[in-house]
């Protein structure tokens, strides 16, 4: 195993206190208007844009650096097809008895159904999986820790990054996704933890009428 060096740190920028709150406000209003998006437009993006938003996912912290995440970007028409069909089948099975009546309750202001297009149309799937033990050169499994926190962390990230790229983002988490590692041909491993939908925006794109919680909602202060 190799063994960590301590160096100095490098990269950050101190700011005082009005530069701080600034760039937290713009910030905030940039996140703000991010909303998730079940229309998209077939119209192409820079693969360099996706591979530098995944590259953030991948600065993501994790426990003890294990990064145990990969993302697979799915751009061929063929394999986006295969997977619409296998998440649509799933979906079918959920929707029509799987899914507890409260569930389908709470889903349905939001208008889902089993039916997917969007797999197809938006040129980019990204699917996330998480490693849940790697192997060493001895055969041996190497455990991971906090496997779930951090794929969490560095898939926020990357919705962040798509975001600010100026590109729409859906987390679509067919169940169950088993499928998604044979079609992908991933490792015994890993499983899937969800699709990244990333694309422009359909003109006709709609989004449900929700708010957000309010600051004092979803926080408190302790000083």
């Amino acid at each position: 195993m190799a063994k960590y060096r301590p160096r100095p740190l490098t990269g950050h920028v101190a700011r005082d206190g009005a530069v701080m709150r600034r760039r937290a406000a713009n910030f905030y209003r940039e996140v703000s208007r991010r909303r998730t998006v079940r229309a998209f437009s077939a119209r192409s993006v820079p693969r360099a844009v996706i591979e530098k938003c995944v590259l953030s996912a991948g600065s993501a912290p994790s426990g003890a650096n294990m990064q145990p995440w990969h993302f697979t970007v799915v751009s061929a028409p063929a394999v986006k097809r295969r997977i619409r069909l296998a998440a649509e089948k799933e979906e079918r099975e959920f929707y029509d008895g799987r899914a507890p009546k409260a569930w389908l309750k709470a889903l349905q202001p939001l208008g889902t159904d089993a039916n997917k297009p969007y797999l197809e149309t938006a040129p980019y799937l990204i699917v996330v999986f998480q490693r849940g033990y790697d192997i060493d050169a001895a055969g041996q499994r190497i455990k991971q820790y906090y496997v779930t926190e951090s794929v969490g962390i560095a898939t926020g990230i990357l919705l962040t990054a798509l975001n600010h790229a100026g590109l729409a983002t859906l987390t679509h988490t067919p169940s169950p996704m088993g499928f998604l590692r044979t079609l992908l041909g991933r490792p015994a491993n890993e499983r899937a933890a969800m699709i990244v939908v990333a694309g422009y925006p359909a003109r006709h794109a709609k989004v449900p009428d929700i708010e957000r919680k309010k600051l004092t909602d979803i926080a408190s202060f302790i000083e």
